[in-house]
């Protein structure tokens, strides 16, 4: 049995720096993760990190900004928090070391983004996420932080009185299924995006910890609010910054107009995700696309911008569409991004399941609402992973010893590989591939009631079907057919949360766009989705939750245009 006061599943940014806030306050804390550290999707953050740093911005605009962003569902508390914490935040991993985008005078550099009343984006080029992650890599291995690295947790396990013990592992490296024991949990493990078929994610990015979370009690939030970027590879999927339209970069069809000014005439490709991708959307489907994609047109920013600011996207467009955007127009289209939706917690990191605390894409803490802004993910994650990793590591310093842990999970959890390799069904790859294909069909950018209905009558004859799976590697040392099996459980389980949401909530608010409810409905849907797991009845149930609000005029709903 492993034994630590604090236990963080993920290593991306809000992981590591929970971990060292876990080392300061002077507990013991490890941190498990399927993946190495420096492979945490929070890598793949191309275009920048949001903070009112500017003497000409403030944390109040950029607090304005959030709250419209996120259609007027966000939680107030928490987005003022991470607005008045963004500066710091940005400044502390400044003094760390992280090698931020300069002006010429010595000051981080910052770039516009969408939706934002101020060009408030600090960037390291188009690596910002990958430059801040080696940042706090550095400092967790100052600090000797334990890391499970290659290591899965299978199971989140409670004792008798319903309170967090600790989780069951599965080390990919050996095949060994092992107890680690905790007096807390925090959940960082990012996203959901492999739920959908076209997306931007990495292939890790099966929504585990929120899984996790559901099946041992805790509530998730807002699942039906699945963020759609605008620029995704045709080919791949793959993210194109945002910051490529924020360096002046335009949208296009396919007879070369720009099209943006039909759709947000004073920001054009600078309005909020969701409006960008509807627009992006709408010209594909009234014919001015080719082949499902419009285009992102950089020609006009010259080649020594674009290989000054944004060398990565350049390079990825050659190796993945076969185009040089220096020359020639890049096709994009809409792609499955990120989840609004997560583990529901208060504005520290705290879950309603005792003991148990989540940051980042895992969290719905909620400073995204419907729809987030570019550029607040990575400060989402920075300043919520220092802010529940303070909380919950006084929280694990007020327990007394480790509670006891139920053996039987682990029975459990090796009962369930055994018999995934004994079967002789189908393989999970088929099953996921159906899956993610229906949940684009019918869960995209536009929603129509047939099709949200249908994802959500699937979701019975899926399980029925994800019972039978088998897995054909019998071999115990990096079973990844055993790892992808395992994950498309987990994903199911939020596919319902999705499906069940978006059916349910009638009105169109932020990224969730309902063909037969085309308005937002202030009156009878500002308010929270919150996704239970039944155990009788082995599906989830839903309830809702009030936003919590500061009372102040500034916020009160408006009309939300760009």
């Amino acid at each position: 049995m492993r034994n630590h006061d604090l236990i963080i599943v993920g290593a991306g940014l809000a992981g590591m720096r929970a971990a060292l806030e876990g080392v300061k306050a002077g507990i013991d804390v490890a941190i498990i993760s399927k993946i190495h550290p420096l492979r945490s999707h929070s890598c793949a953050a191309q275009g920048g990190i949001n903070a009112a740093i500017n003497p000409k911005d403030s944390r109040e605009s950029h607090t304005f900004d959030t709250v419209k962003g996120a259609d007027y569902i966000g939680d107030e508390d928490a987005i003022q928090l991470m607005c008045q914490e963004a500066p710091e935040a940005i400044l502390e991993m400044d003094r760390m070391g992280t090698p931020f985008s300069r002006l010429e005078g010595g000051l981080i550099a910052q770039r516009p983004f969408g939706g934002a009343s101020f060009d408030r984006t600090c960037y390291a080029a188009d690596r910002t996420g990958q430059v801040l992650l080696h940042t706090l890599w550095e400092q967790l291995i100052k600090a000797g932080v334990t890391v499970y690295e290659e290591c899965s947790v299978l199971r989140l396990v409670t004792d008798v009185e319903g309170h967090v013990a600790g989780v069951v592992v599965y080390d990919i490296k050996t095949g060994e299924v092992f107890p680690a024991r905790s007096k807390g949990i925090l959940m960082a493990t990012g996203g959901y995006g492999r739920v959908f078929f076209s997306n931007t994610n990495a292939t890790t990015n099966t929504g585990d910890g929120m899984a996790l979370a559901l099946r041992a009690g805790a509530p998730l939030a807002d699942m039906e609010f699945v963020q759609f970027h605008p620029t995704g590879l045709l080919t791949t999927g793959i993210l194109v910054t945002e910051g490529a339209r924020g360096e002046g970069g335009y949208l296009i069809n396919v007879d070369g107009d720009r099209f943006m000014g039909k759709y947000a005439p004073k920001k054009l490709e600078l309005a909020s995700r969701d409006v960008v991708s509807r627009a992006e959307q709408t010209e594909i489907m009234e014919g001015r696309g080719r082949n499902g994609a419009v285009f992102l047109d950089l020609r006009h920013l010259g080649a020594e911008k674009i290989l000054e600011r944004l060398p990565q996207i350049r390079q990825l467009a050659i190796d993945l569409e076969g185009v040089d955007p220096i020359h020639d127009p890049l096709p994009i289209r809409p792609t499955a991004h990120y989840s609004m939706g997560g583990i529901r917690t208060d504005k520290f990191g705290a879950s309603p399941l005792p003991g148990l605390y989540a940051a980042g894409e895992a969290a719905c803490v909620s400073v995204h609402g419907a729809n987030r802004l570019g550029g607040n993910s990575l400060l989402d994650a920075i300043v919520f992973g220092k802010i529940s990793g303070q909380h919950v590591s006084q929280y694990v310093k007020q327990q007394g010893s480790q509670r006891d842990f139920p053996m039987d999970a682990l029975v459990e959890v090796k009962g369930r590989i055994s018999s995934l390799k004994r079967g002789q069904g189908m393989r999970a790859p088929e099953l996921h591939t159906r899956m993610a294909q229906a949940l684009n069909l019918h869960c995209g950018v536009f929603r129509t009631p047939e099709g949200m209905a249908t994802m959500a009558a699937m979701i019975p004859s899926l399980r029925a079907e994800y019972a039978r799976v088998s897995v054909q590697d019998q071999s115990d040392i990096f079973n990844v057919d055993l790892l992808r099996t395992w994950e498309l459980g987990n994903m199911l389980d939020l596919v319902e949360c999705i499906a069940k949401g978006a059916l349910a909530r009638q009105e169109s608010r932020g990224a969730h766009s309902r063909t037969d409810f085309p308005n937002r409905d202030d009156q009878n849907w500002r308010k929270h989705s919150i996704s239970h797991w039944d155990a009788n009845k082995g599906e989830v149930v839903l309830s809702y939750e009030a936003i919590r609000t500061l009372g102040l005029p500034e916020y009160e709903p408006m009309v939300r245009s760009y």
